[in-house]
């Protein structure tokens, strides 16, 4: 099993993602006049790198939405046997109630470890 966390600490998100050289990004079909559409992350390797539906954007951009939609960062560090994880996914909290605003109104940046099947 590999373990995944779940952050919305700005400074986690970028580093996790620069150290594997991965960039913010938008699904530019998604793209609403000056707001970023859909986020992602291009990492240098991947098939989706030249997608001409990915458009980078800047940090700023992204954290700008990030923050607006109250998203967290769902990631590995590692794989199950061990290699660097690029695992990645963008959800909302789990703790939203039915009213859509979150539970706990903190926003620590601690993370939370989540086990995963690899």
């Amino acid at each position: 099993m590999a373990l995944s966390k779940t952050t919305q600490d700005h400074e986690e998100i970028r580093e996790w993602a620069e150290k594997r050289g991965a960039v913010p990004a938008e699904v530019r079909s998604t793209r609403r006049k000056d707001e970023p559409g859909i986020l992602r992350f291009c990492f240098p390797d991947a098939k989706n790198r030249e997608n001409e539906s990915l458009s980078e954007i800047s940090w700023d951009d992204f954290f700008e939405k990030f923050d607006e939609n109250d998203l967290e960062l769902v990631y590995q560090e590692k794989t199950a046997s061990g290699r660097r994880s690029n695992f990645n996914k963008l959800v909302y909290p789990e703790a939203k109630s039915r009213s859509g605003r979150s539970s706990s109104s903190s926003k620590s940046g601690s993370s939370r470890l989540h086990r995963r099947a690899a």
